[in-house]
């Protein structure tokens, strides 16, 4: 056995031996191939750049699209990952806001925060940072379409615009729940708020993702009066019930969604539809087949047929599932005859991060209760098969650099030692 080592009871690949100035990162191989590996560590390019190492990192469900090989301009060797927090190693000279030390989290949207958009608090449509594509800004380690900047599952990570979007930790904010609210608490929290929820109103949430958990959760924190997630997978609809204390719908169960929701509501429909899924939505062997396998759309449209056929007349849709930028077969007429509003667009982070953190800090919120795997960054590569296969009940995996490991052990080693030392003292006093 000269290729391989046990780690933690699996076999592992050993990667080539590091080189000076090298970093463990995760890199992409193709669909349904990554590993960790040896590359470059990032340097200062721009004076408002600044270099963090990564305290935590995320793999989303957004990142599944990547993985699976879903994504225009996907390039071999990119590293995945928007959603992360970190401890700043270097500032370029123009910075002003950070120093380093400072441990911060990092919103997925890379923007500038003066352009046209930026000053309409729409930072995920900055029009400076992506010369790759019109629609979308910026996005941290998100292919070659939003703008090719590699991600943070990686133990440093260079972050342009410095200045305008890292959030230095409040001393009271948990890191683990700080790097929810780098995309998907928000994320989850802006899908709610694009319903437009007025006071008792009926949501249904399609999704039990950890977007889909939070868009339920914040959908009673603006004031929702019954509140209904759809799924196929049992364990994560048990989840949700518990996480977000709402009913739920198990879609393999029910022979047409729209009828479904309209008997559970009166015969109405709701007055508010998420889509929480994108463009990987199974329920449509027709969707699936012309969207995902053969991608002669841009992603399978079945959430958005049930949202739009589900929702009364005069409702809202709300869409934060992600899909490709060619076209998708919608039921655009049933849209307009319902008389329904559609909304979208990538969640504006830093805009929403204020409040998160107040209902973290008052206790109504905790994002870190749906993390259920903490996965060393070197194993990468079986945390995305976990996820992306739904193994072990598998909600939401974090990845731990090394380095972070190591700090946080000593860390508990250090508060072990003084708790040992001060219960003698006091026995002593005794």
């Amino acid at each position: 056995m000269t290729k391989a080592q046990i780690v933690s009871g699996r076999m592992a690949r050993i990667q080539p031996s590091r080189k000076e100035n090298d970093m463990l990162a995760m890199q992409y191989r193709g669909p349904y191939r990554v590993r960790a590996t040896h590359k470059a560590e990032p340097q200062i390019e721009h004076p408002n750049d600044a270099i963090i190492r990564v305290t935590r990192s995320c793999i989303c469900g957004s990142d599944l699209h990547l993985y699976h090989g879903l994504v225009p301009d996907t390039r071999i060797g990119h590293t995945f990952g928007h959603e992360f927090t970190g401890i700043v190693e270097e500032v370029g000279s123009s910075v002003q806001s950070l120093k380093k030390g400072d441990h911060v989290l990092v919103p997925f949207n890379i923007f500038c925060g003066s352009c046209f958009f930026c000053r309409k608090e729409l930072f995920s449509n900055c029009h400076n940072v992506n010369p790759e594509a019109t629609a979308v800004g910026g996005i941290f380690g998100y292919s070659h379409t939003t703008g090719g900047y590699d991600g943070g599952q990686a133990e440093f990570v260079r972050v342009p615009m410095a200045d305008v979007g890292p959030l230095i930790l409040p001393p009271d904010l948990d890191v683990d729940d700080a790097v929810l609210l780098t995309d998907a608490c928000p994320t989850g929290y802006h899908a709610a708020e694009m319903g437009d929820i007025a006071e008792g109103d009926t949501v249904v949430v399609f999704g039990a993702g950890p977007v889909g958990l939070f868009a339920a959760k914040s959908a009673w924190l603006m004031g929702a009066g019954r509140v209904i997630v759809v799924d196929q997978l049992e364990y994560r609809l048990e989840f949700a019930k518990k996480f977000a204390q709402c009913e739920v719908v198990n879609f393999r169960e029910v022979g047409d969604m729209a009828i479904h929701i309209k008997k559970m509501t009166d015969w109405l429909g709701a007055d508010v539809c998420i889509d929480a899924v994108g463009c990987e939505a199974a329920g449509n062997a027709m969707q699936y087949l012309t969207g995902v396998k053969l991608k002669m759309q841009a992603g399978s449209a079945t959430v958005l047929h049930w949202a739009i056929n589900s929702a009364r007349k005069g409702g809202k849709i709300s869409v934060v599932g992600v899909y490709g930028p060619t076209f998708n077969a919608v039921p655009i007429g049933n849209l307009v005859n319902k008389g329904l509003t559609l909304r979208g667009n990538q969640a504006a982070v830093k805009r929403h991060l204020p409040r998160l953190i107040e209902h973290i800090q008052a206790g109504r919120l905790k994002p870190s209760e749906v993390i259920t795997h903490r996965i060393p960054l070197e194993d990468v590569a079986d945390a995305y098969h976990i996820f992306s296969s739904k193994l072990d009940n598998c909600i939401k995996p974090v990845l731990i650099p090394p380095a972070a490991r190591q700090y946080e052990a000593a860390r508990t080693t250090a508060a072990q030692a003084t708790e040992s030392s001060q219960s003698q003292s006091q026995s002593q006093v005794h």
